[in-house]
């Protein structure tokens, strides 16, 4: 089993930035990527962003390039996501979680564990 824990959200104003992290601990071997999922209120959850363990091969949704970057420390079994030039659709829970498929994915039902989210609102 995987844990995951989130931090690093809070409130920003338009334009500002913020890095969030997400610790991995447990059977770190047991999983292949992880990803980084955005839930506005009231919305789907919606992937952001993944980055693989082994060879840290990248994906970003539309929303997200340009203005987001994933990277890893493997060494710490944390993975980040630096988020510039935010806007007040940014606003919501992120969540990270990990998945076992050998393959770029963003599609929520294909991670088998979560962390517990953290808050980023993003506001004037």
């Amino acid at each position: 089993q995987v844990q995951l824990v989130e931090s690093g959200g809070g409130l920003v104003r338009p334009g500002g930035s913020l890095r969030l992290s997400c610790v991995v601990s447990g059977f770190t071997q047991d999983y292949y990527g992880i990803g980084w999922f955005h839930q506005a209120p009231g919305k789907e959850r919606e992937g952001v962003s993944y980055i693989s363990r082994t060879d840290g091969l990248t994906a970003y949704a539309d929303s997200a390039k340009g203005r987001f970057t994933i990277s890893r420390d493997n060494a710490n079994n944390t993975v980040f996501l630096q988020m510039n030039s935010l806007v007040p659709e940014d606003t919501g829970i992120y969540y990270c979680a990990s998945t076992t498929r050998r393959y770029r994915t963003l599609f929520r039902f294909q991670y088998d564990f979560w962390g517990q989210g953290t808050q980023v609102t993003v506001s004037s």
